[in-house]
């Protein structure tokens, strides 16, 4: 986008999506995707828009890119506009489904719930494969923000 070419500050929302045993999905971006294709990346990512709310934000955005409805999500954090965000102000959610998630082809190529130790092993040995945004919510803890 725009935003993101010119470096300007804007808003998006991240959803980490989790399942019965708290195991984290990762979608694959399509290749077609200008940053990152073909990297494994958080559940669901995208932008706010110009007059919505970040928690409406969020529900449309695992609607559109998993094909899910959930009953409720939960706010855990704001992160702040920065190179490490891609100058996005981020609103954070957790999400917990029974379904299996069916992500939308033109965002994602495919999708696998991890555990915490796995993604750790993906972190450590397989980082060229994972966007830096998904590196970022590790490091700093926030990628299994509940047990």
């Amino acid at each position: 986008t725009d935003a993101h070419r010119q470096l300007l500050p804007h808003r998006s929302v991240q959803v980490l999506l989790f399942d019965a045993e708290n195991r984290l999905y990762l979608q694959r971006r399509s290749k077609k995707r200008r940053f990152y294709g073909g990297r494994w990346d958080i559940s669901a990512r995208g932008h706010v828009h110009v007059n919505e709310a970040a928690h409406d934000a969020a529900f449309r955005t695992l609607r559109y890119q998993l094909g899910l409805n959930v009953d409720k999500m939960q706010h855990i954090r704001q992160l702040p506009a920065c190179a490490e965000t891609g100058h996005e102000f981020v609103s954070l959610y957790v999400a917990k489904s029974l379904r299996q998630p069916s992500p939308n082809p033109e965002v994602a190529s495919e999708g696998y719930f991890y555990t915490q130790e796995e993604l750790t092993c993906l972190v450590r040995d397989f980082r060229e494969l994972l966007t830096p945004g998904l590196v970022t919510l590790w490091e700093s803890g926030l990628a299994f923000p509940v047990s």
